[in-house]
């Protein structure tokens, strides 16, 4: 090998290489191409996949469970942290059409359930 050929060391491609990358995040932070948006409104809660289940056929599955929870909101299924619960989203598919927590039947209506307050049970005041 000639000296001509072995002008730069790993460590300087390595190096040039990282600091391309910062200053070019920067730049595009500072002159404002990078977009953070303040409305949590509609960031998506996570990236979820469904596992084909079949009789008989095992799966497999991360033994930890997620942090995360289902519940059903007037009728579909939303996905809420378990660390801060006010943090929800509604399932949806890849049209963006949410996923029902019910199955609906042939003779029922096609409304969706509405959950109202829970009714406040009165305590019989007992006579002592």
């Amino acid at each position: 090998m000639s000296q001509n050929e072995a002008r730069y060391t790993i460590r300087s491609l390595f190096v040039t290489a990282l600091v391309t990358i910062v200053g070019t995040v920067l730049v595009l932070e500072v002159s404002g191409n990078i977009k953070h948006s303040d409305n949590k409104d509609h960031v998506p809660v996570g990236d979820f996949q469904a596992i084909h289940i079949t009789p008989g056929e095992s799966f497999r599955m991360s033994p930890k469970a997620s942090e995360l929870h289902a519940a059903c909101e007037n009728g579909y299924l939303a996905i809420a942290a378990d660390i801060d619960p006010s943090f929800r989203g509604i399932l949806v598919d890849y049209k963006n059409r949410g996923v029902r927590c019910y199955r609906p039947t042939a003779t029922a209506p096609a409304v969706v359930p509405q959950h109202d307050a829970p009714d406040q049970q009165e305590n019989p005041a007992s006579d002592e």
